[in-house]
């Protein structure tokens, strides 16, 4: 089940993910929009899975492409989705979810905040430092 507004901030749900994405049919997408300037950039990977529960949704990605400079998501690469509940960051010192306020697959609490709380001076793509709008989509291949 999701979670949020589906017209607005809405996030998919890691249960219907996992089930979307188990046969690697769809590709994401990450449309990213630098604060300040307005300018959109984007970021693709052919290749996207979000693994089940008992996997604690472990994310696998590669295939990385698009006119960002660097490959902020792709660093996240076989981590566990973290949550305030459920910290599975690699983070010795913190829970990366209750600091940045969002679950996410983070590692070590950096590089990719693409769904962290506005205010927290998280949200952002490593190299475009801080973002103003981001989209994630699923595209069929």
């Amino acid at each position: 089940m999701g979670f949020g507004d589906p017209s607005g901030n809405y996030w998919l749900g890691n249960d219907l993910l996992s089930q979307l994405t188990a046969n690697y049919r769809y590709k994401l997408r990450f449309d990213l929009q630098q604060n300040g300037t307005g300018n959109w950039y984007y970021a693709e990977y052919s290749r996207f899975r979000v693994l089940s529960e008992a996997d604690s949704y472990t994310l696998m990605v590669s295939g990385f492409s698009g006119n960002v400079s660097y490959d902020a998501f792709g660093w996240h690469n076989g981590e566990k989705f973290s949550t305030i509940e459920r910290d599975n960051d690699r983070s010795s010192y913190d829970n990366c979810a209750a600091m940045i306020g969002a679950g996410f697959w983070w590692r070590d609490c950096g590089d990719c905040g693409v769904n962290a709380a506005r205010g927290t001076g998280r949200f952002y793509w490593g190299g475009l430092s801080y973002l103003q709008s981001t989209r994630m989509w699923l595209q069929c291949k």
